[in-house]
């Protein structure tokens, strides 16, 4: 139970903190530790769909069962613009160890860019500082502008429920969408 706790609420129904980031444009982040591609910058990818999702481990039953539809993310739109980014944020009691976050990483099977949130900065510049929720197993869709168009304030999104259904809508629409004008030029 105390896991459950620890991670963030399961339902993925939209609150009043969640509505009022739609719209705006998140800060660089300050991420390291980069698995599964080099460092990747916020700005460098305009032009991309990004879907940000924090995560945690190797406790937390929402990280693990939403793993399998960020993977599928991944797998299934990335040629057509999708970048998926997992951002592990410790939460562990017991100091983070080098190797632990690729171990959680490859045990739930992530395939897509993975990198560490140290003390939870990007974390509490996105999300933390500017609502009242301390779910931090959060996820943000970024449109090919850089502006934040869906977010997912906690818990899990699995094939078949409808927080899955709600993000690979939206995914969908915002691939969709021609990229901004500076993104096609070579």
């Amino acid at each position: 139970m105390l896991a459950v706790l620890a991670c963030g609420w399961a339902a993925g129904t939209a609150g009043a903190g969640e509505k009022k980031l739609l719209g705006t444009t998140p800060p660089e982040w300050q991420l390291t530790d980069w698995l599964n591609s080099d460092p990747l910058a916020l700005k460098g990818l305009r032009g991309k769909v990004v879907l940000v999702r924090w995560w945690t481990a190797p406790f937390c039953p929402y990280c693990k069962a939403t793993a399998p539809a960020l993977n599928e993310f991944h797998e299934r739109y990335k040629d057509r613009g999708l970048v998926v980014v997992g951002v592990y944020h410790h939460k562990s009691p017991l100091a983070l160890q080098a190797g632990d976050v690729k171990r959680y990483a490859e045990k739930l099977g992530l395939k897509f860019p993975v990198a560490t949130d140290p003390d939870w900065r990007t974390l509490r510049r996105w999300w933390l500082d500017k609502t009242e929720s301390g779910w931090t197993s959060t996820s943000f869709l970024i449109d090919r502008r850089g502006v934040i168009r869906h977010v997912h304030p906690g818990g899990q999104y699995v094939k078949g429920d409808e927080a899955y259904a709600a993000m690979r809508a939206r995914i969908e629409d915002l691939l969709k969408e021609a990229p901004p004008e500076a993104a096609v030029q070579k």
